[in-house]
This record gives C-alpha cells, structure tokens and sequence, in this order.
C-alpha cells in the first residue's frame, strides 16, 4: 500500500471520483483537481467546491470557513467540521433585523415604476448611499447603450451608481430598499444588511416577476401593495405594512401600476418616517406571478370575451386580419352574443363565450385610432375574420 505521503504524490488530484483505497468523494487534504478534468462550473475554495446557486450564481463570500450551497427546493447550506467533514443543515432564515428609523438608504431597482420611490425617498431627505442598478443594455440592435430608468434618474439626482449587489457592503448604510430589482439578493449580502422590499401584492398571493399582470388576467377584484422583509425566497419574507386596492373592471395595466406605485411610495416613506416595527408572517396559500410570455398577448378568439377583456388590458394585445397584425388597444366584453369565434360584425367581434367590443385599435404601420375609423379604411365585410381561432372553436 506504501506510505500516506507517497499515495498522496502519486495521486495528486487525478482521480476526483475515486482512488485506491478510499470511499468515493473522499480526497487526501488540500488536494485539487486539475481544470482539465473538473466538472463544469465548479470551482475551488480550499478543499471544497463551491457549487452554482439555484438563484443564478456563485456564492463567493463563504464565511467562517463554511459553503454555502442553495438547493432550489429548499435553502440549505454546509458547515465545516473541526474532522473537515461538510456537515448539510437548513439554512435559517436572515434574522438581521432592520433599524427602526434608518436614514442612510442603498436602493436597489431597475425599471420605471421604481424611479417614483427613489425620488421621494431623496426628497425626504434620506441619505442614499449607493444605487444598485441593472448594467447598461441595448434597447435594440446596433443603438448605443443605454442605462435602466433607475440608474438615469440616480446619475441626475447626483446619487452613485453600481451595478454590483455586493458593492452595498462596501458602504456604510442602515437599510437597504429593494424596488422591481429583478435578482435575488445573496444570503452573504442579506447577512450583513437588512433590506426590505416594496411588493405590488398582496403576498402570498402573485409573488414573484408580474403581480400586476397576474392580478388582472386572473380577475382578482382587490390587489395591494406591501413592505417586506427580503430573504432568501422568492417574496417570502414577513410584512411590516400593506396596503390594500380594489381592480376596476376597465382599469388597465398602466392605470393600476401608476395607483400601486402611488400608494406604495407614501406606504415606504411613512414607514420609514414613524417607524419600522414588528412585521408579521404570511398567512395563506402561496400563488407565483410568472412573467407574462409573449403569446400570452394573442387573442385566441375561443375563450370567453371576459378573459380577452383582461388580455387587452395589458396593454400588448393584438390579433390580425387580413393577413396584417392588428393591435387592440382598448376593448369591452358583451356578455350576450351569437356570433361565430372571430366573426366581425361592426365593432363586435365573436368569442367563444359573448363577443368583444372594439374600441381602439392600431393597424400594423399607423398609429392607434378609434374602430370606427379602422372599419372605414379597411371596410371588413360581414362575416370575415380576426386572427385564428385556437381549439374549442
């Protein structure tokens, strides 16, 4: 067998599965496999390899001596024995509590309706030490790069920009305040720093990428907004405040975005102002706000026109006719109507249960107009059809 020392020389790494003499997975002390015959994306850190996280990269802040290994099915992580051994336990949830009256903010957001926050948490004179923002992006191909409304409005305001979450560590700050931001943030971040995020739900209800939109074509008649404790869940964390709304059957996707962002900014800025105290758990069964497709905008002429009445109101529907591409802008679901799926007659179109009523479309090549004005350029005979009917015509 010779001696420990000569088996380690002879083995150096060459064999990650397995070696003479040894269980599988087991590897003489600080021993590295090459990178020509390491696994992919898998890297080194002492003699444990740090694996790619569910949530979209690699942990690079171990601490203490452990790894941290997030599971997509539930959190956990690894603790290193005094024998080296790496120990699997629950992760536990972040319990870094925030202060009561923070001053000195981080931001975190990307889109549009997270620039109404930021402004005012500025002009209520909140320190914000750093904004944390998406990298510069193309709009489309061959235009110049072009950074995200968040980090436009931040860079006017005079405020720092980054585009790295762990850079919120380098800075000194009390809170940090997460709004559309798009990412998870690292357990190694949420360890240091509180933060809590301004959520377009009523949670459990809808979380994750499109609540709004969620909300609307699901029929939800009530929706809300709330300030939450982030962890490492997806919007799973505990609620300090919440408020509710109520969804007009006629509001559409802009109108009940520019409401929530609204009340949701007063909802943060007075929390933060009078305090923020003990939130409390989420009660109820969780439901996901995936991110609305792009065929998920086509009127499928089979389903009931209360359903395409929603679709519309996201504010991207379109159908075609005569070959062409025909956006609908705005539309009204009638309840009672005996026309075929897709059959026009005047402004009404047949759906697989009542008939839509046209009111603002938009030929493919001009700009959105009354349907009246549509039907006399385009003259659609009675009985011609939009778009194509799905299965369960």
């Amino acid at each position: 067998m010779g001696d420990p020392a000569s088996r380690r020389d002879s083995h150096q790494g060459l064999r990650p599965r397995r070696q003479r003499g040894r269980h599988r997975g087991q590897r003489t002390a600080r021993a590295a496999v090459p990178a020509r015959v390491r696994p992919p994306r898998w890297h080194l850190v002492g003699r444990a390899a740090r694996q790619r996280s569910a949530q979209g990269g690699a942990e690079d802040h171990p601490r203490d001596g452990a790894k941290r290994h997030i599971d997509a099915r539930e959190p956990r992580s690894l603790t290193r024995t005094r024998g080296g051994r790496d120990v699997e336990r629950p992760h536990a949830a972040v319990t870094v509590r925030p202060p009561r009256l923070p001053r000195r903010l981080v931001y975190l957001g990307t889109p549009e309706l997270a620039v109404p926050p930021l402004r005012a948490l500025h002009e209520a004179g909140f320190e914000i030490a750093l904004v944390v923002s998406r990298a510069d992006k193309r709009r489309m191909r061959g235009s110049a790069l072009a950074p995200s409304p968040v980090k436009a409005a931040a860079l006017e305001l005079g405020l720092p920009v980054t585009d790295q979450v762990d850079d919120v560590l380098s800075v000194d700050a009390d809170l940090g305040v997460v709004v559309a931001f798009g990412r998870l943030i690292k357990p190694h971040v949420l360890d240091r720093l509180p933060m809590v995020n301004l959520h377009f739900s009523l949670l459990p209800r809808w979380r994750g990428a499109a609540p709004v939109e969620r909300a609307i074509l699901s029929g939800d008649r009530e929706t809300g907004v709330g300030v939450m404790a982030v962890e490492e869940g997806l919007d799973t964390g505990a609620i300090y405040a919440e408020e509710r709304v109520t969804i007009d059957d006629d509001l559409t996707l802009a109108e009940l975005r520019g409401v929530l962002v609204e009340r949701g900014t007063r909802l943060l800025l007075d929390l933060l102002r009078d305090g923020i105290g003990e939130p409390r758990a989420q009660v109820g069964e969780p439901t996901y706000a995936a991110k609305i497709e792009p065929h998920e905008h086509q009127l499928d002429w089979s389903q009931p026109a209360v359903q395409l009445a929603r679709v519309v109101r996201l504010g991207e529907a379109w159908t075609t006719f005569r070959g062409r591409r025909l956006k609908v802008h705005r539309a009204h679901a009638v309840e009672r109507s005996t026309l075929a799926p897709a059959v026009l007659d005047g402004p009404l179109v047949g759906t697989g249960s009542g008939a839509l009523e046209l009111v603002i479309v938009q030929p493919e090549g001009k700009a959105p107009m009354p349907v009246s004005a549509w039907r006399n350029g385009a003259r659609p005979q009675f009985g011609e059809r939009l778009g194509d009917v799905r299965d369960g015509e």
